[in-house]
This record gives C-alpha cells, structure tokens and sequence, in this order.
C-alpha cells in the first residue's frame, strides 16, 4: 500500500486486529457497539511504523489518509518563515492526527514522532462513509475535533495570560495527567520524551528563560524531573504553581 503524503514512515508489517486493540481496555475509552467495531475493522487499511524526529504529516501537503495513535508520542507544530517552531500541542495515544488534511484538502501544521511510534491508517475517501452511515462514530469524530480546538484554546491561555512559571507548570501538569488517564504511568513516573527545547517552544519562551524558569520549579519540590523520566511528587503543589489543575473528564472518552 502507498501511504501518500506520509514521508519517513512505513507499514508495520503486522496489523494489529481491531479486536485486540490495546486501547480499548483503558478506561477512559469508550467501547465501540459490534457493529460500530466491524466498520472500523473495514475503516483501518494499515499500520504505519515511525521512527523518532521523522516529520509524517507535513504543512501544505495533501494526505489520502489520517491516522489514530496505537502508540508512541507526536507532536504538532508550526515553522515561521525565518525558522522559528511554535509546537501546537502533543499528540499520545487515542489521540487522532491528520483530521484537518482529510477534510481542508492540505495539512496546515506539520506532525513529528517524539518516539518510535504505531499509527493506525485510515483512508481519507472513505471518511463520507462513516458520516453517512454511522452517526455515533461521526459524532466521535466531531468530538474529537472538538477536543483538539479545546486543547489549543487552553494553550493560548497559557501563552497569552499565564506567567513563565504557571505555563512550564500547567503544561507538565497537563501532559502528565493525559498520560496517567492512559494508564503510562507508574508510581507517580512518567517517561516523558520532551526536552527543555520543546516545552520552549511549546511555551513561546527562549531555551534560556525556559530552563531559568524550571529550575524556580524543581526547587519547589513539586516534580522531580531527570534523565526524561517525569515524577509527581505533589500534584495539589504543582496545581497552584499552574494557577489551577487540570479538569476532570466527563465520562469516557471516544476514538477511533
């Protein structure tokens, strides 16, 4: 199979059935009904294997597929002309990614693998089908895009309203409980793949006052943070740090 538009990826080489997704025993995720399940089953075409820093969904290009993550963690992002990156948001698994490129024609940010990672492959023409015929897993869908202009508005407050202290501290606070609803973390760690450089450019901030702006945090005695492995050491301390914590989910999420 050709996956158009997906550069430095490339088929797994085993499917993973759809029965036996590792996603579905995670409670934060809702169950699909057996008939919403047989259409994914029929929806998924492939999977996609990507190696860490390889870019696979790519500012102005044309993609024929989207993509779920099986596994692994991305990142979305935006380069100025000049060559300045201004990083979106992450994307971990359950997470869907290329949704903009299936309907706006062309992708208008980039995606790159922070780990190796496993995407599920799903076939842009094939999109009408599911809104026509099933409108649970259209109205997943409209959810998740939802969720995603819910993500980026949170990431706006930060940039636009939050000190350099609440942002580093909101952004570790968020990323650490999306991966904990994920089951990806054990006994307050967390492996997280993210360097000084990407929370910098996450945040809108120089690598310079980024890493001034941590070391206030780790002082605090709130997170302890070393060799990409993430602890939480008192998430109500880090909460304040942040000005607030993050919302509790509202029942079990959907994807696809």
């Amino acid at each position: 199979m050709s996956l158009m538009g997906t550069p430095n990826g490339k088929p797994n080489g085993h499917v993973t059935p759809c029965e036996q997704c590792p996603l579905r025993s995670l409670p934060c995720l809702r169950e699909f009904a057996p008939d919403e399940l047989d259409f994914v089953k029929r929806f998924k075409s492939d999977e996609l294997r990507v190696e860490p820093g390889a870019t696979f969904l790519r500012e102005g290009a044309r993609s024929e597929h989207l993509f779920t993550v099986l596994s692994g963690w991305a990142f979305r992002y935006k380069v100025l002309d000049d060559g300045r990156r201004q990083i979106l948001n992450f994307a971990l698994p359950a997470d869907m990614v290329g949704l903009q490129g299936a309907v706006m024609e062309e992708m208008e940010h980039s995606v790159e693998a922070l780990t190796p990672m496993t995407l599920c492959v799903f076939p842009r023409a094939r999109l009408y089908e599911l809104y026509s015929q099933f409108p649970t897993l259209a109205f997943d869908v409209t959810w998740l895009a939802a969720r995603e202009e819910q993500l980026i508005d949170e990431h706006m407050v930060s940039i636009g309203r939050r000190t350099a202290l609440e942002r580093v501290a909101y952004l570790l606070l968020h990323l650490y409980h999306r991966a904990h609803e994920l089951k990806m973390t054990k006994d307050g760690k967390l492996a997280l793949p993210i360097t000084q450089q990407h929370l910098a450019d996450a945040l809108g901030m120089s690598l310079v006052h980024t890493n001034k702006t941590l070391k206030r945090l780790l002082v605090t005695k709130a997170i302890r943070w070393q060799a990409r492995t993430f602890e939480m050491l008192d998430r109500g301390a880090l909460a304040e740090l942040a000005g607030g914590d993050v919302p509790p989910a509202r029942g079990r999420r959907p994807f696809i």
